[in-house]
């Protein structure tokens, strides 16, 4: 939204445009003419319209844009063509041309001759306040578009949270030694989460490692269970992605090899950077058909991260998600940024 400043400056500049705009249409209705001469009384009579045209498009206009009454913006627009039009024809035609066009009163000339310059002159107004109007509509959409993002983002925190306390919570039940371990390893992973994701893009290399830690964070589940393979690109510093995309597919892996399988459990994550400058994410995950009582694909981890790509990518990126044979698989492929 505009803020005051943004008001005042454009105020000023609108006020700035409107004088060079009359200017130059009172030039070109002059220049157009066989004889270009300008006398005074082509001043006034121009001066009239103005006034006119003004008292149109600030007095009337936005009385119609609060109310939307076409008939009371008829009436104005009527009010302020005969007010003008008596100016013309009562007072400055008898003080130029007494002996001439003061001594008759011509409405319909006086109309036809006037309408057509209180249209052009209308006519910036309109155009300012439709220019206007969509900034202002780019820049709500813009705001609500941010908000949605900030909205889906901060889903994603208690969801990451509860999830990984719930580890937690069974390890400790346990008196397990690897307990410390593994609250040390999610006070990394949330500081990450809470503090430092708060830009649009981040670092890739950065979301990367910290993904990595929490693959490593989550092994701790599988134990003796299973086998958990990532592999991640080497060079990754030149390049920027929207933050805790690929987290939420990583995460729905774990949560769901682990709930529903008791041993034999197969995670794979994989990352590569395309040619063409294009992120390549598989996730893969073994899981049990009979036990695993979530929709694999309904989560609301998943949903979440499908309304942050289309807000953010739009048409740019492509998502699979494939059940085959116990094995959910989530394909995903973003363009990438580059660092600055």
């Amino acid at each position: 939204m505009v803020n005051n400043l943004g008001k005042s400056t454009l105020q000023r500049n609108e006020i700035i445009s409107q004088i060079g705009y009359h200017i130059l249409v009172f030039v070109a209705l002059t220049v157009t003419r066989k004889d270009p001469t300008v006398e005074w009384s082509e001043v006034i009579f121009f001066i009239n319209y103005t006034a006119t045209a003004l008292i149109i498009s600030y007095w009337a206009l936005p009385r119609y844009n609060k109310n939307e009454n076409g008939l009371e913006l008829f009436m104005y627009f009527v009010l302020a063509l005969a007010s003008c039009i008596l100016m013309e024809e009562l007072v400055i035609e008898p003080y130029f041309f007494p002996e001439e066009r003061g001594q008759n009163i011509v409405v319909v000339w006086a109309l036809l001759s006037a309408l057509p310059k209180l249209a052009l002159l209308i006519a910036f107004k309109l155009v300012w306040d439709v220019i206007f109007i969509r900034k202002e509509l780019d820049e709500l959409k813009s705001l609500a578009r941010q908000n949605e993002l900030q909205f889906l983002q901060s889903q994603i925190n208690p969801h990451f949270l509860f999830n990984n306390l719930n580890n937690v919570y069974s390890y400790a039940l346990e008196n397990s030694p690897k307990t410390p371990e593994i609250i040390l390893g999610l006070s990394d992973l949330l500081r990450y989460v809470l503090y430092e994701c708060k830009e649009e893009y981040m670092p890739l290399d950065k979301e990367l490692k910290q993904l990595e830690s929490f693959i490593k964070l989550s092994e701790v589940q599988i134990e003796n269970r299973g086998e958990i393979n990532f592999k991640f690109p080497s060079d990754t510093s030149s390049y920027k992605i929207a933050p805790l995309l690929l987290l939420v597919f990583v995460e729905n892996a774990f949560k769901h090899s682990v709930s529903s399988m008791s041993d034999g459990i197969q995670i794979s994550v994989i990352a590569k950077i395309t040619d063409s400058d294009k992120l390549e994410f598989i996730c893969s995950n073994t899981y049990s058909a009979d036990t695993n009582v979530d929709s694999l694909s309904k989560g609301i981890g998943l949903a979440n991260v499908k309304k942050r790509l289309d807000l953010i990518y739009g048409d740019q990126y492509h998502l699979n998600l494939k059940s085959n044979d116990n094995l959910f698989t989530a394909s995903l492929l973003i363009p990438l940024y580059l660092s600055n």
